[in-house]
């Protein structure tokens, strides 16, 4: 699998939101509180190890290596296959419906099979999916859609950046598989996971700037511990029986 990945580099972001704001109108997001793909936060100014340092957090999902998200799922699983554009080579795969590419690495939702239970939601440990409840699949006792950052991944197929990278004003994005030269570069030369002792799900956005600003940065944003286990499976349970009592009520036996 060829990694897709995003560097940050807070040397060059200017927190003008302009990121946010492309992906809202990209992706017709809801002005809702809380409704967002990505978000950039304001950082500082706060005194480090380093210097002062004031800078942002621009944040969205990272596409992680083993994310947390994906198995909570309750969704019934089905055959799903996935073809290699450039290849042509096709995987076959058992999916909920919330996976991860075999292929690109990213981490998608099938919306017509989400049940909108927010298990998803509150599995990860960087608050980067959101329920959407203007919408959902009523026939599968809905009461909502899940949604997050895709890496843009019709764009990508399209040949295209992600919005969030196209509307940079500063360049500060730079979007690629892990093995692209200048995302190798920048990796190899102490870019930043944010991620801790408890949280080790290896995520694919990564950080660089000066390292008063990095250290801020992992300061005050990374977590520090998987979302608890009890309140996981309360969702969990919930979401499976969302459809049960949906097929009761409209057999008209409560």
């Amino acid at each position: 699998m060829k990694q897709y990945a995003m560097i940050i580099d807070l040397n060059r972001c200017v927190g003008c939101h302009a990121c946010a704001v492309a992906c809202r109108a990209e992706w017709d997001i809801p002005t809702k509180e809380g409704y967002r793909r990505n978000w950039v936060r304001s950082l500082g100014p706060a005194t480090t190890s380093k210097g002062v340092s004031f800078t942002s957090y621009p944040g969205l999902c990272n596409h992680c290596d083993h994310p947390a998200c994906v198995p909570v799922c309750p969704a019934d699983q089905i055959d799903k296959t996935f073809t290699e554009a450039k290849t042509s080579k096709t995987v076959t795969m058992k999916v909920a419906a919330t996976w991860k590419d075999p292929f690109d690495g990213t981490v998608q939702i099938d919306k017509s099979r989400c049940l909108g239970c927010g298990a998803c939601a509150q599995a990860c440990p960087y608050g980067a999916r959101y329920v959407n409840t203007d919408i959902a699949n009523k026939d599968l006792g809905g009461e909502g859609i899940a949604d997050k950052c895709t890496f843009c991944q019709p764009r990508v197929e399209a040949g295209l950046p992600p919005a969030c990278v196209q509307t940079c004003i500063s360049d500060a994005r730079i979007f690629g598989r892990l093995d692209d030269p200048q995302i190798a570069g920048y990796i190899k030369n102490g870019a930043l996971r944010l991620q801790s002792a408890n949280v080790k799900i290896g995520p694919n956005v990564y950080y660089a700037g000066a390292p008063k600003d990095l250290e801020l940065l992992a300061t005050t944003s990374t977590p520090q511990k998987m979302p608890q286990e009890a309140n996981l499976r309360r969702t969990f349970l919930a979401g499976m029986m969302k459809p049960v009592m949906q097929r009761i009520k409209g057999a008209g036996l409560v």
